[in-house]
């Protein structure tokens, strides 16, 4: 089997090495299919990328066609996710751009950035402990929480802290530039006004506006309930 720490994967490669990552680290399974959906192209061209991937000893594919990273296509995803979640902050912070923009320039960005740089940026931004979405970046200590729950289990009146926007939503320009406009960011307090599943949207109190989320959007934001 090649030693995958030998050299540094394509930007392709990297991409869905840190889509996988996420996915596992939200506890969320991961097919081929969905990673076509993540990456904006055919499942027949995912289905070859995960290929190469498994030849080359990045992940594994079990019976059920669930794709898994071994240990060495972890760590590899772990530097990556770094690198990216890292850009992002920096991108955010540093150079005052927004959510969206940050996001699609961070995959440019981080392709670039050597280990030196790496560690210079977290050390200026004081070692964040997770990019701008909630994501914890790997090395600096923080971990997703087990406690948080999905936006979309929150009762009607009952109110949380945002505390993790999925990496999966941060896909759709729009739709990051929608959340961050009205403040659906991590840190941010809102309330659960009203539920319509007929409709599939959620109705949020968010700095007395009312904002609303589809369900399937808010299933992939997580919250901390707060105490009544």
């Amino acid at each position: 089997m090649p030693d995958v720490g030998e050299h540094r994967p394509s930007a392709t490669i990297e991409d869905y090495l840190q889509a996988i990552y996420s996915l596992e680290t939200e506890g969320e399974k991961v097919i081929s299919a969905r990673l076509a959906r993540w990456m904006q192209v055919t499942p027949a061209t995912s289905g070859a990328t995960i290929q190469r991937m498994h030849r080359d000893g990045m992940v594994m594919v079990d019976d059920k066609k669930t794709i898994a990273l071994t240990k060495e296509g972890r760590k590899l995803a772990e530097n990556i996710a770094r690198r990216h979640r890292l850009s992002e902050r920096f991108l955010v912070e540093a150079l005052g751009l927004g959510w969206a923009e940050a996001h699609a320039e961070a995959h440019q960005f981080e392709h670039g950035v050597t280990p030196v740089i790496e560690e210079r940026i977290s050390a200026m931004l004081g070692n964040p402990q997770t990019c701008p979405h909630g994501s914890p970046i790997p090395g600096n200590g923080a971990t997703l929480s087990s406690k948080l729950v999905p936006l979309d289990t929150l009762e009607e009146g009952e109110s949380a802290t945002i505390e993790f926007i999925s990496e999966e939503l941060e896909q759709d320009s729009q739709l990051l530039h929608y959340l961050e406009t009205h403040n659906v960011k991590p840190g941010q307090e809102v309330i659960a006004k009203e539920r319509v599943p007929a409709s599939g949207l959620l109705t949020l109190s968010v700095s007395s506006q009312q904002v609303p989320l589809g369900l399937d959007v808010a299933s992939r934001i997580r919250v901390a309930r707060l105490a009544a």
